[in-house]
């Protein structure tokens, strides 16, 4: 990771990160200082965020499936009063 070689030979997906955020860290006088050169560099390792999004969309759309499934199938407006 911190040598800047990936596992093919070259630079790491997330070297670029990690020296934004060591970097931060090496200037700055408070560490909450870099905490969003911390979140991309985590997210870059581990893409949480993106695991997140990708589970609202399917839920979403199972969701809308869902619906659709359970409308009358008679067409028309089915109003309940």
């Amino acid at each position: 990771m911190a040598s800047g070689w990936g596992i093919t030979g070259n630079k790491g997906r997330c070297y670029d990160f990690w020296m934004d955020f060591s970097d931060c860290m090496s200037r700055c006088r408070e560490p909450k200082d870099c905490t969003l050169l911390r979140e991309d560099y985590f997210e870059c390792l581990h893409h949480s965020k993106e695991f997140q999004r990708r589970n609202r969309v399917y839920k979403e759309e199972q969701r809308q499936i869902r619906a659709a499934a359970e409308k009358p199938k008679g067409g028309g407006d089915n109003v309940h009063h």
